[in-house]
């Protein structure tokens, strides 16, 4: 593929910010135990916009599809594997330009409930997410992340103590059916833990009858938007972020962003108006597929080591057999989260 390769990105002087353009891909609002996708990709680019312009061009014309605009399904068929690589791989245009940050949906709704009710941030959901679905079976383990995300959710048209109820009526459950495990893994200590965290619950869903949520505790877009900004404002760089339009996104949600993650700004666009952003498009989609393959056992080796050079080491994941080759530094990175 013909294309010059030079080091597009300069240092911005005067201390101006640096202007990074973002995407995503998974997004099935606070469906995250049984929506269309199990992984959320949040991709950033640095780059200018003519050589993004050019970079996207490059795919047009070795592509040559009639559709106005390319997603990343386009780079995904087999067909355009060679498009696909040299995207990815190092003479492409995003090699060193471009980050991605992973969500492993069903470990973030563990993840946020055990945050919730138990308060603590380490080696509980981890042990939990990895030890749950061997102890409890597939069945019962799909109804315990059901009955979790049901819990968390901001919007839920049953009545008001429904999914506390729920919740609870399925860790008793399975606590009682584990009640004379001995493997010694923890889960039982973390089901009493979980059990005894009811006035928790409860106090959560009245919080979210009274006031509605500014932001809602399942939807992984916001903690993965700050988290890239946290990459970019290395060294103290000042970040201004262009973003695809999100109904997520609304004005006080962008307020509080620029706040928690010191955002110097923070702009929504139409992906087709900024080819820096149809380039965070493109790599999302394709981070988003391939690492849900390698999560679901059908991984591509090739793809994958191609991905791994972008992936945010923070990234929510707590499936270790599949970060083990995803994740950059996996003693690092395993079960961290990203705020």
């Amino acid at each position: 593929m013909a294309h010059v390769r030079a080091d597009p990105v300069r240092g911005v002087p005067g201390g101006r910010p640096v202007e990074i353009a973002c995407d995503e891909s998974g997004s099935d609002g606070e469906n995250l135990t049984s929506g269309n996708t199990d992984v959320f990709a949040h991709a950033s680019v640095r780059l200018p916009v003519e050589f993004a312009a050019h970079s996207v061009q490059v795919i047009r014309d070795r592509i040559r599809s009639p559709a106005e605009e390319y997603k990343a399904n386009h780079l995904l068929r087999e067909k355009h594997r060679a498009v696909l690589e040299w995207l990815l791989d190092t003479d492409g245009p995003l090699y060193g330009h471009a980050h991605v940050h992973l969500t492993e949906k069903p470990f973030f709704v563990v993840d946020r409930m055990v945050d919730l009710l138990v308060g603590e941030t380490g080696t509980t959901a981890v042990t939990l997410y990895r030890e749950g679905r061997n102890a409890f079976g597939d069945e019962r383990w799909r109804a315990f992340l059901e009955s979790s995300n049901r819990l968390l959710r901001v919007r839920d048209n049953g009545e008001a103590g429904a999914p506390v109820d729920a919740f609870f009526h399925m860790v008793g459950a399975l606590s009682w059916a584990y009640s004379d495990d001995r493997s010694g893994n923890g889960l039982g200590d973390i089901l009493a833990a979980l059990l005894a965290a009811r006035s928790r619950a409860d106090a959560y869903r009245a919080r979210i009858a009274e006031t509605p949520a500014m932001y809602p505790v399942l939807n992984p877009l916001l903690p993965a938007i700050v988290r890239t900004a946290a990459h970019w404002s290395g060294g103290g760089r000042p970040v201004s972020l262009v973003h695809d339009r999100q109904n997520m996104l609304t004005e006080e949600r962008i307020a509080w962003l620029k706040e928690t993650a010191r955002l110097a700004g923070l702009r929504l666009v139409a992906a087709r108006s900024d080819p820096r952003v149809q380039l965070a498009d493109f790599l999302a989609g394709i981070a988003r597929k391939i690492a849900s393959d390698e999560r679901g056992g059908r991984g591509d080796a090739r793809l994958t080591t191609l991905l791994r050079p972008y992936v945010d080491p923070y990234s929510v994941w707590g499936d270790d057999r599949s970060w083990a080759v995803l994740g950059p530094v996996p003693e690092v990175a395993t079960g961290r989260r990203t705020w």
